[in-house]
Parts: structure tokens; C-alpha cells; sequence
């Protein structure tokens, strides 16, 4: 058996040490130029304007800022599907707001607008969404139903960094976004995140607020604007420093100019998959997207019949091929309290599994995480069925 194939994985190399090593020589690490121009790469990406974008130092601790921007505290609920990482729940559940989990459907992974309608309440401050795997789902009619009924719109875009729907990027549909560039993202800086605020005025606080709530970014910068004493603080927010440098960020601006490469060689992947898997017993692909919706292709999944995703797991693991399930429901986790009964996400929670997907991966390690699942799965399934 050769080597361990792994779900996720980085893909870094000479262009990206080359960008390392500039900054080092430049003497100058931390935030700076580099971060700058990697903020304006992003939003150019993306469709805004560069001053709504903001570098953070992970998806997280964007997810938390994101929270405090949208004014949640004790007397709000916030919903968001269940399916989802545990940061949200966490940056939720830190500004003593409650967590309130929507379905999600059983195939997609994805909430519906209904499944979300059907869980506001008078409480409800903001609306959480994830876009599973980098399907865009139905972001669109949740932006829509949330600007009606007054409720702030937070788009967890950690793996749709290229995902878009008629054209415009997802994270750009709601009033505030976050993206992630940690070791396992499509795009990677190590560990790093991005925030988008649509108003100008929550685009500024967020500035603030990203740097202990300073006024000033950096005491070298205000030497250029002030005739003395540019070493005085001005602090306007009890705040955090949340910023990334110089130095992740030039390594993040050259994985951009590498993300169209790193989509097309996703999608030659997810089209293998697709014409390898088709047509296994008790099997099922990925749901075909909507018109007009395009993924990052982040996640590829599959999801098993008759209760065998679990030992397929661990056989494909004894082959040498890493498999997983991203996310468990959150409403499960006794932390957050929650009784929610929610049917479509505990099929899926059952049934999926992720399968190797990065643009690391050879043809040859397709095929073989291929021809193996077809095989385990056949054998798994004769166990089951009666003599």
C-alpha cells in the first residue's frame, strides 16, 4: 500500500517560499503593505470595494468580530443551520446569545428558506449560513427573507471562496462575511481569515475593532501625520488584536493568482469521481447544482445506504485513503443546549462521507479512492443483506 491519501491538503511551493523570503528581506513583517495588497486582491475577487474587506487571523475569530459587528448580546437568538463548524456556534454562544438550529436538507446539506423561516423569532438578531462543501444553496432567497423581516444576514463563506451564484461571489449576499485560509482551505496562508462588511460604517468599526480599538493603526504610521508624540494611544473599543501580517499575507496573495488553476483541477477531480461512482447500490452522489450556481468544489460527498458509512469509513481508512464527516449537527452538542428535533440534517449526519478532495491529488489517487469505495461498499453490502 503506498502512502496515506489524505481529505484535505495545502498546495504551497517555490512561488510562495519566493514571496517568504521578500517579505523577510524587506524587514518588515507585520501588517503592512503586503497585507494591503492582499486585502485588494480579495476584494477585487470578490466585487467590492477594497475598504470593506478586512485580513483577520483566522475564519474564527472573524466569525467572533462578525458577532460583536452585528450587535448580538444576551437577549438575542441567532440561527444557524446545524450543519456547521463549531466556531459559529461558539462565536454565538460567547456573546451570551442563543444558538437557534434550522434544519438543513438531507441530500445538500444546505438550509432551504424555508427551513430557516420556520425557526425566527422575535429574538432573532442575525441569520448564520454555511455554504456546505461550497455549494452556494439558497443563499439568495435567505438574503431576501432576512432583508424583510429586519435580521442581519452573516455568511460563513470559510469554503466557497469561489462559489457564486448568477455571477455574484458568495459572501456577498448579506451584511457581513467571513472567509478562511487556514491549512486545509483552498486558498492557504497557514491560518488566516477574511471579513467583508457591506455598510461603510461597519467596514470601519471592524477596522477598529480588528486592532485592540485603536484609532491609530501603528505608531510608525502616525508619525508621517503628527509633529510629536505619535507614541499616544486613542482607544475607542475594548477590543482584541485580530490582524494577520505581512507575511502570511504574501503567501495568501500568491495562492490567489493560483486559485483558478486550483478550481479547474477541483472540478477535473469532481468530474472523475462523478463518472467512477455512478451507478454503485447503495450509493449516492452529490445533488447536481441548481442553473446558475457555480461551487468551489471543496467538498466532494458521498452518502451510504443500510447503515454502512461508518465501516466503509474505517476500511477505506485501513486502505490507506483519510475519509471524513464535516459537520456534525450542532444540535447535538449537549453545550449549546439545544432540543431541536431536526430529521434532515440526522439523515445526513448518518449517511455522508467526505471523500479525498485537493488539487493535490493525482488521477491515479482518484482511481484508486474509486476503486475502492466501489469494492468495500459491494462487500459491506452483501454482508448485510439476508442469506
Amino acid at each position: 500500500m503506498t502512502g496515506m491519501i489524505n481529505v484535505f491538503q495545502p498546495s504551497l511551493g517555490e512561488l510562495e517560499l519566493a514571496a517568504v523570503k521578500e517579505t523577510f528581506d524587506s524587514n518588515w513583517i507585520g501588517r503592512g503593505s503586503r497585507t494591503e495588497e492582499f486585502e485588494s486582491v480579495f476584494a477585487r475577487h470578490i466585487g467590492v470595494p477594497r475598504d470593506r474587506v478586512r485580513s483577520i487571523n483566522s475564519c474564527t475569530e472573524a466569525m467572533f468580530l462578525a458577532m460583536e459587528l452585528a450587535g448580538v448580546d444576551q437577549s438575542s437568538d441567532v440561527v444557524l443551520p446545524t450543519v456547521s463548524f463549531v466556531g459559529a456556534g461558539n462565536a454565538i454562544s460567547a456573546r451570551g446569545a442563543t444558538p437557534v438550529f434550522c434544519d438543513v436538507d438531507p441530500r445538500t446539506l444546505n438550509p432551504s428558506v424555508d427551513d430557516v423561516e420556520a425557526v425566527l423569532t422575535s429574538r432573532t438578531k442575525a441569520v448564520v449560513i454555511l455554504h456546505y462543501g461550497g455549494y452556494p444553496g439558497d443563499v439568495a432567497r435567505i438574503a431576501e427573507l432576512c432583508r424583510k423581516r429586519g435580521v442581519l444576514l452573516i455568511e460563513d463563506a470559510a469554503i466557497a471562496v469561489a462559489s457564486t451564484v448568477e455571477g455574484q461571489s458568495c459572501g456577498t449576499f448579506g451584511d457581513l462575511a467571513v472567509w478562511s485560509f487556514d491549512h486545509g482551505k483552498i486558498v492557504v496562508t497557514v491560518d488566516g481569515g477574511m471579513l467583508y462588511a457591506r455598510e461603510p460604517e461597519l467596514a470601519e468599526r471592524a477596522r477598529t475593532l480588528s486592532y485592540l480599538g485603536l484609532e491609530q493603526s501603528s505608531g510608525y504610521d502616525q508619525a508621517r501625520n503628527t509633529d510629536n508624540r505619535w507614541w499616544d494611544f486613542d482607544v475607542s473599543a475594548f477590543s482584541r488584536r485580530s490582524v494577520t501580517n505581512d507575511v502570511l499575507a504574501a503567501v495568501g496573495t500568491v495562492q490567489m493568482s493560483r486559485l483558478p488553476d486550483f478550481i479547474r483541477r477541483r472540478e477535473e477531480i469532481a468530474a472523475r469521481y462523478e463518472n467512477g461512482l455512478a451507478g454503485i447500490e447503495g450509493l449516492q452522489l452529490p445533488p447536481p447544482l441548481p442553473a446558475g450556481h457555480e461551487t468551489s468544489h471543496y467538498m466532494y460527498w458521498v452518502q451510504f445506504d443500510h447503515g454502512i458509512r461508518d465501516i466503509v469509513a474505517r476500511d477505506l481508512y485501513n486502505q490507506g485513503i483519510y475519509t471524513t464527516f464535516r459537520y456534525p449537527p450542532l444540535h447535538k452538542v449537549p453545550a449549546y443546549g439545544s432540543q431541536a428535533e431536526l430529521p434532515g440534517a440526522d439523515y445526513a449526519a448518518e449517511r455522508t462521507l467526505l471523500l479525498p478532495m485537493h488539487h493535490s491529488l493525482t488521477d491515479e489517487d482518484v482511481d484508486r479512492t474509486i476503486n475502492e469505495v466501489r469494492e468495500i461498499t459491494r462487500n459491506r453490502l452483501k454482508e448485510r443483506r439476508p442469506a
